[in-house]
């Protein structure tokens, strides 16, 4: 235990001041590499969480599992994803980020390997739920990054940047994985990400920095001049736990918490279900079905890094305006997708709308809107809360999907028929939840 603490001690502070002249280069650099590593990093590294998705099909029609249990070994990473990002969050603040999150891409792709060995649910469920702890610790060590990195009115335009990874690791997923699970068979859909995650690890442990202080560098707010309410020394300092445990206490976290995890039932069932629902009620192979949930991803890049340049340009940095719009956007795409003929031009349009808004929404209620409300020096904390919440949401839609996909299905004449009327009631009526509560939090106050 002494040695496990050892290798994620944090790196103290460099006692060598910088000179004034090299701040800013030093600064430049290594917030270009951060972002980088941390974007593509984060990116690749999705695809060792969601080739579940493009597997379910071949899994189903050899016999392997029923969608039943298709749903609990994919519920098993979401609850140990949830409760994991709660844990990894809270001790996100405390670690060194850089090995912690290069070491949780490592143990994840070492888990896909298991995962492709695996064709009996005990086993399978075990390996995907180690791969749910240890993907968990990825997105709270990227936030604790961002914010040692970004100051207050230039973090949400660089969450966005980031937060395009979602949409980087769908699209390889759905795109690259589902092509090769479609011509080698659905082992390799777990072989190929893991292989290519011992790589990413590697290029995250080489580029990534834990704060500028580590460099010798000012705070981040002294040297944008970005202070919300003035400079933080002259403030009382509190102890890193006991701020943390004060976010307890703001009622708007606990709503976004509720916000996120009705979001994320939508956002996971487009990423578990979607491409079996493509194919069985729109007639789409799985390189057809893959390339347009592509498409929806590829759209969520854009709806990243617009949500945050809209929600700080032109709504200074305030959430609730953006998140209705984003919101409804992505309901409009739902309803094309579901409701709307069954050409392909009309799904792509319903596709693209569906990425723009689900990603911007998700980046805001996924997470930066809590780092907004919360002390900065706790951004661990407050994504480990959001996100147990998020992926409980995940992993109950991954158990009630399987059990209503299943009930809906009927054999005529050795054929699957399936019937997904009630859950995509299930999935919409997530989307409607959340943008109601996300956008109820019109007065939301941001901190420094």
């Amino acid at each position: 235990m002494n040695a496990l603490a050892a290798l994620f001690a944090p790196t103290a502070a460099s006692p060598s001041a910088v000179e004034d002249g090299s701040v800013d280069a030093l600064y430049r650099r290594n917030r270009f590499r951060l972002m980088v590593a941390l974007t593509l990093g984060y990116g690749l590294s999705y695809t060792c969480r969601l080739t579940i998705g493009v597997v379910k099909k071949p899994l189903i029609d050899h016999g392997i599992f029923t969608a039943t249990e298709l749903g609990q070994i994919g519920s098993a990473l979401f609850f140990a994803y949830a409760f994991g990002k709660l844990f990894n969050g809270f001790l996100s603040d405390h670690v060194n980020v850089r090995r912690f999150l290069a070491f949780g891409i490592f143990a994840s792709a070492l888990c896909n390997f298991g995962m492709g060995g695996s064709t009996a649910v005990l086993p399978a469920a075990l390996f995907w739920g180690l791969n749910g702890w240890f993907q968990s610790i990825a997105a709270p060590a990227s936030v604790v990054a961002l914010t040692a990195w970004f100051s207050n009115r230039e973090r949400g335009r660089m969450y966005g940047v980031w937060s395009t990874a979602h949409s980087l690791g769908e699209g390889l997923n759905f795109l690259v994985i589902g092509s090769i699970v479609a011509v080698f068979g659905w082992r390799f859909g777990y072989f190929v990400p893991a292989t290519l995650c011992i790589l990413v690890a590697a290029g995250v442990y080489a580029w990534v920095r834990e704060s500028p202080a580590t460099l010798g560098l000012p705070p981040v707010a002294d040297w944008r001049n970005d202070h919300w309410e003035g400079p933080a020394a002259a403030k009382p300092e509190a102890g890193v736990l006991a701020t943390q445990l004060s976010i307890l206490k703001i009622p708007t976290v606990w709503i976004l918490a509720l916000a996120s995890a009705a979001i994320y039932v939508t956002r996971y069932a487009m990423n578990s279900w979607g491409v079996l629902y493509l194919q069985e009620a729109r007639g789409y192979s799985l390189p057809a079905a893959g390339s347009l949930l592509f498409a929806s991803t590829m759209a969520g890049i854009v709806g990243a890094i617009a949500f945050g340049y809209i929600s700080d340009r032109l709504f200074g940095a305030r959430r609730p305006p953006a998140n209705l719009l984003f919101g409804l956007m992505e309901l409009a795409g739902l309803g094309v997708i579901f409701f709307g003929p069954s050409n392909t031009p009309v799904l792509l349009a319903g596709m693209i709308l569906f990425g723009l808004g689900m990603t911007g929404l998700v980046t805001s209620v996924g997470g930066l809107f809590a780092t907004d409300i919360c002390p900065k020096k706790v951004a661990g904390a407050a994504m480990g809360l959001i996100g147990v919440f998020s992926y409980l949401g995940a992993a109950i839609q991954e158990q009630v999907s399987g059990v209503l996909v299943d009930r809906g299905t009927t054999l005529v004449g050795g054929v699957r028929h399936y019937d997904f009327g009630p859950a995509i009631a299930f999935w919409i009526g997530g989307s409607v939840v959340s943008l109601v509560l996300a956008t109820s939090l019109w007065r939301a106050r941001l901190r420094d």
